[in-house]
Formats: structure tokens, C-alpha cells, sequence
């Protein structure tokens, strides 16, 4: 029987560092390892697994298809290795967490995931930044935020840990009834939302004449808008509430493109606790979708 090969933790560890911080020196920097070592780690890891792991694209570096493979199962190895050491080297958590959320994600997840794990752990220091995905990914970027739920202007995107795709409806009140020869009344985010950018296009596309009544930052806000009967808007089935219904496409309103949606966050950067709420994150991401699926039978 042929010897197991072992992936050892530190060159895993130094793998992901690479490609989420996109390169061997601000890797080097993160892990106090020199260049040379950095590249010495990543050839001896591709030695292991017998496969080119990065590609350099200009100055950029991307992981090839065999890294790709390899990246998903570097972080739940590494995730599993840092659960195994808190267990037996638990200490007062001394950290803030700083989580970042679209607006329409921040009810559910207030109320879900985040909430609990603040209650569970009442010694670390918690911070949630609501915005548009775009300036998530910005703050994310720039090590102002730990761990962010955005959207995905891209297919492939660094520090991608999960990514699923969500279907935006159009919701308004159970009693509106929209007059054919007048514009169509939306209540959106702000310019840049991608909400918003589906239900423009939608409806040009159509064309079919709409007014933006209603612009808000909050979820809440846009909710209650919808509710009382100021404007249409598009949410998430996870943002419908009791009072509001789904208009249809025999009502003049086209299905909205879908949206790819994904969690990501800087590993090397994280603490116990950060991975922790990682997957408490994804336990409650697909408890929303079980829920948002309709029933089969």
C-alpha cells in the first residue's frame, strides 16, 4: 500500500495567504517569513500535491485550476486545525470582529447568526457596517473590515470563501394596483445598489416608464415604503414581509436578472472567534435558503 501524502498546516497556511493577498511578499509580511521562503513553501507544497498551484497575470497572481481545487480545501483544513487549538488553548478574546453586510442581508442576519454569536460570546467586541456591496469589498480590501456578505460584480473574486445566487422579486403592498398609463413608482438604495440597477433594466428593457419615489440606505425604511403603498421595490424573499405580495410579469413587471452573492473574508487575518462566526454565518445562510425555497411535492 502506497505511503499517505500530508499536507502540512504551515504551507497550507502560507498557500492561502498568497493568493488572498496577492502575493509572496505581503504574504512574507503577514506570516514573518522572508520572499524566498514564501516561494521555497509554495514549490514544495506543489511538489506535494504534483501540480502548478499560482499563475501570474501581469503583476497579478491567480491561483490556476488545480490551486482553485486546492484553496477550498486548504481553508476547511486550516479552519479545522485553528478549531482543534482554541479547544485546548482557550484565552480571553481580546479582538474585535468587524463584519460588513448589504442592507438587505442585515435584518436576517441581525436577528439570526450575528445576534446569537454575540450572546455566545460576550467577551469579544462586535462591529456590523451596513452598505452597498461595492464599498464592502472596498473596506474589505483595505483591512477595515474582517468578514463581508456582498454582492459579486465578478465571477472570481479574492477572499471568496462561499458563493450562492440570489433571486430578486418585486414586492409591493397586498392592496397596490398600478395604473397602466402612469410611470411605475420605485423605492430603491442608493445609486449603485445592483437592486436597483435590476429593476431599471428590467423595466427598460420593457420600455416601460418608471420614477424613483423612494431612496433610502436601510432596509427598514425601503420596507415600510413598500408596506404603506408609496412604491414598488425589489427585495429578497429573506426581506418580504406580512402585508406585501409579489407582482408578476402579467402585471408588466419582467423577472429581475438573479444575483451572485458570496461570503468572503481574509483567513491568515482571522481569529478563532472570526472563524467561528464564519460558520455560524453559513449555518444561517443555508437556513434562509431551505426557507426561501418553495416546498416540493
Amino acid at each position: 500500500m502506497a505511503a499517505l501524502t500530508n499536507l502540512p498546516t504551515d504551507l497550507l497556511r502560507t498557500f492561502i495567504a498568497v493568493v488572498e493577498l496577492g502575493g509572496h511578499s505581503r504574504a512574507g509580511a503577514l506570516l514573518g517569513r522572508s520572499q524566498p521562503a514564501i516561494s521555497l513553501q509554495i514549490r514544495r507544497l506543489e511538489e506535494l500535491v504534483r501540480a502548478p498551484l499560482l499563475s501570474q497575470e501581469g503583476r497579478t497572481i491567480q491561483p490556476t485550476a488545480a490551486g482553485t481545487v486546492l484553496l477550498g480545501y486548504a481553508r476547511r483544513m486550516i479552519q479545522m486545525n485553528d478549531e482543534a487549538v482554541g479547544y485546548f488553548h482557550r484565552g480571553p478574546a481580546t479582538d474585535v470582529l468587524r463584519i460588513g453586510l448589504p442592507t438587505d442581508y442585515a435584518v436576517a442576519f441581525l436577528q439570526g447568526a450575528i445576534t446569537s454569536f454575540i450572546q455566545a460570546h460576550s467577551d469579544l467586541d462586535l462591529e456590523v457596517h451596513c452598505d452597498l456591496s461595492r464599498e464592502l469589498h472596498q473596506h474589505l480590501r483595505a483591512d477595515e473590515l474582517d468578514v463581508i456578505v456582498a454582492t459579486m460584480p465578478a465571477a472570481r473574486m479574492p477572499y471568496l470563501s462561499r458563493v450562492w445566487v440570489e433571486q430578486p422579486i418585486w414586492a409591493a403592498a397586498e392592496d397596490w394596483r398600478g395604473a397602466a398609463h402612469r410611470p411605475v413608482p420605485l423605492g430603491a438604495h442608493p445609486e449603485g445598489c445592483d437592486y436597483r440597477a435590476r429593476m431599471i433594466q428590467a423595466l427598460d428593457a420593457t420600455e416601460r416608464r418608471w420614477r424613483i419615489v423612494y431612496t433610502g440606505p436601510g432596509i427598514s425604511g425601503l420596507q415600510n415604503a413598500v408596506l404603506n403603498g408609496l412604491c414598488v421595490s425589489a427585495l429578497t424573499r429573506a426581506t418580504m414581509l406580512p402585508g406585501m405580495r409579489t407582482l408578476t410579469e402579467a402585471e408588466g413587471f419582467p423577472a429581475l436578472d438573479p444575483l451572485r452573492v458570496g461570503l468572503f473574508y481574509k483567513h491568515p487575518r482571522l481569529s478563532q472567534a472570526g472563524l467561528q462566526l464564519v460558520n455560524d454565518v453559513l449555518a444561517s445562510l443555508d437556513r434562509i435558503g431551505a426557507e426561501a425555497r418553495p416546498p416540493q411535492g
